[in-house]
């Protein structure tokens, strides 16, 4: 009989968790062994469960999908983590990528390509959703390749944060690292994007995808 491959659910609405569980234990060589609400509780079940595919959202409370997988591949780097994300910009697709994830599945195509995605990320190959793929190839052929783009997988979760109103001490608590390291990073996210106000920063991020309008 072959190997069942096991899989954690990440998702801080437990409504889309149950959605997800549904669709894979149709499939009778997919087996879900644990859930986490955050980041912070992902870290902490995949030591204990070890299991084949991590698929993780990237909005949650906490310090979010990015610097969960940046945080987790530091310690576990052959975790396989699979990112199903409502967000079909390739902001968040590129830093996906960037910190480690094999995978970035957008969560309207997550009927047609979910066991499709786990078994590519299962075999070691990269998984990305059709539209994602598109535009990723037509940024490329463009060569217009937007400033938010070159923010390092930190410098663009602590812009996100930015953009979401929350201030520098709030970001550093989120994040376990200083306000002046915070503080430091909103300079330099400031001098690669060129803006200057927190206005301004809103603009940017909306217009990229980063928050919704």
């Amino acid at each position: 009989m072959a190997k069942k491959t096991t899989i954690v659910l990440v998702d801080d609405h437990a409504v889309v968790r149950a959605g997800v569980r549904r669709l894979l234990e149709q499939e009778p060589l997919f087996e879900v062994i644990g859930e986490a609400e955050s980041g912070e509780k992902a870290y902490q079940i995949l030591a204990e469960l070890k299991p084949d595919v991590m698929v993780m959202d990237l909005s949650m409370p906490g310090m979010g999908g990015l610097e969960s997988i940046r945080r987790i591949l530091m310690r576990y780097e052959k975790a396989k983590i699979l990112v199903l994300s409502m967000h079909e910009d390739l902001s968040f697709a590129n830093q996906a990528l960037k910190v480690g994830a094999k995978g970035y599945l957008t969560k309207n195509t997550l009927a047609d390509d979910l066991v499709k995605s786990i078994e590519t990320v299962t075999q070691g190959d990269v998984f990305l959703s059709d539209e994602i793929a598109k535009k990723m190839a037509m940024q490329s052929i463009s060569g217009n390749l937007d400033p938010v783009h070159e923010l390092s997988a930190r410098e663009f979760e602590i812009f996100r944060l930015l953009a979401e109103g929350l201030d520098i001490e709030a970001i550093a608590s989120t994040l376990n690292i200083s306000s002046k390291t915070v503080s430091n990073y909103q300079t330099m996210i400031k001098q690669k994007l060129d803006i200057n106000t927190p206005i301004e920063l809103i603009r940017y991020a909306i217009k990229v995808g980063v928050i919704k309008n």
